[in-house]
């Protein structure tokens, strides 16, 4: 192989708005915001292909990870992608937790609703472990695992 990946550098969710979406990350689950600034139209349309895109981005620091959020500004053409899990392309971003169930409490004043109620898994990796999906208004789906209680 003429390359190797070294590291993961970020993951990258579209959002709405940036203000809200900062504000769920750093009020809710008390990310670190570490940059947010306009990007130059141009060198954006180049990387992403997008005729007339111009964006904002903010990056936020999460336990063991950087998360990316972009909200476009243009082209007015952008649309909104409604995504199921069973859809191919369909992501999701999942973080280890101590307690799920206080995950869920405390998206709801947000706006973040759980797909579905916290499930105990009885096989594979996670066995053992308490798991819930949420999604937030934009269709971001974030998966919390609860990790082994001492």
């Amino acid at each position: 192989m003429a390359f190797r990946v070294v590291s993961t550098n970020h993951t990258s969710f579209t959002v709405s708005s940036l203000d809200r979406s900062v504000g769920f990350f750093q009020e809710c689950l008390g990310f670190e915001l570490v940059s947010r600034a306009p990007r130059d139209p141009a060198v954006i349309q180049r990387i992403t292909g997008v005729e007339g895109a111009d964006m904002e981005i903010a990056f936020l620091r999460a336990p063991g990870h950087t998360l990316e959020l972009i909200e476009y500004k243009a082209p007015a053409t952008k649309g909104r992608v409604e995504a199921r899990p069973c859809d191919t392309g369909f992501a999701h971003l999942a973080f280890n937790v101590d307690d799920v169930d206080a995950v869920v409490a405390a998206i709801a004043p947000f706006g973040v609703k759980p797909i579905g109620a916290p499930v105990a898994i009885n096989a594979g990796p996670n066995k053992g472990r308490k798991v819930v999906y949420v999604r937030d208004w934009d269709g971001v789906t974030l998966e919390f695992i609860e990790t082994a209680r001492q």
